[in-house]
């Protein structure tokens, strides 16, 4: 998943983008409200943690503006704004979550991890195709009842096919699911990543198929032990 975090604090930043690349997301940071505005406007994100206290936009225009665009994706606040008041307001305005600062980074990872669970295949927690079985918010895959061992690399690619697994996936979108802004991924990582994915999934009646000038696909193969070049 590709997560845009809005905060100001140097500190909290560096802590929060640590336990979501842990966790195998890729992560862009920004903080300022402007830059936050302008990323979302330009990129395709599965989740916002937002600070409100920002400087330029406050956070609360960069959640009205956001919705205004009729975008759905989860908000995650973050904020040392308290008071009952205040989080019906910033739930009002659009927010899924409200999280006051100084919280337990185990709370915000299970609040990343519930907020990420009810968009992962239209609120189903798991994805399957043939034998193989996805837990997207676990960060798990199975080849029946055999846990598939994945870096976090692996999985995020697997991860980006699944959720398309009806139709193509472009180079470029895969290199966008699975890297930052701080982070770069050429052609050849590219191309490392998917020969691991797809030797790892030999014999599980699942393949990565390359339609040639499109992208990728993920699908079901003839034989279990089928390999596509």
């Amino acid at each position: 998943m590709r997560i845009l975090l809005a905060e100001d604090d140097p500190s909290i930043a560096d802590g929060i983008c640590a336990s979501l690349r842990r966790g195998g997301h890729a992560v862009d940071h920004v903080a300022n409200g402007n830059l936050a505005d302008a990323a979302l406007r330009d990129h395709g994100y599965d989740l916002l943690v937002l600070d409100l206290g920002l400087p330029g936009l406050d956070g609360s225009e960069v959640l009205r503006r956001l919705r205004g665009r009729g975008a759905g994706m989860p908000v995650l606040v973050v904020t040392a704004r308290d008071g009952l008041p205040e989080r019906v307001r910033v739930l009002d305005l659009g927010a899924d979550d409200y999280l006051v600062k100084p919280f337990a980074l185990s709370e915000f990872e299970a609040r990343v991890r519930a907020l990420l669970r009810r968009i992962s295949s239209q609120g189903v927690p798991e994805l399957q195709l043939g034998r193989l079985r996805l837990d997207l918010p676990g960060h798990r895959a199975w080849i029946d009842d055999s846990t598939l061992e994945l870096t976090a690399r692996e999985f995020g690619l697997l991860e980006a096919l699944a959720l398309r697994a009806d139709r193509v996936t472009s180079r470029t979108q895969l290199i966008e699911a699975l890297c930052d802004w701080d982070q770069e991924l050429t052609d050849n990582g590219l191309d490392i990543a998917i020969h691991r994915l797809r030797r790892k999934l030999q014999g599980s009646g699942t393949g990565v198929r390359t339609i040639r000038g499109l992208g990728y696909l993920l699908e079901e193969t003839v034989h279990s032990g089928d390999a596509h070049p």
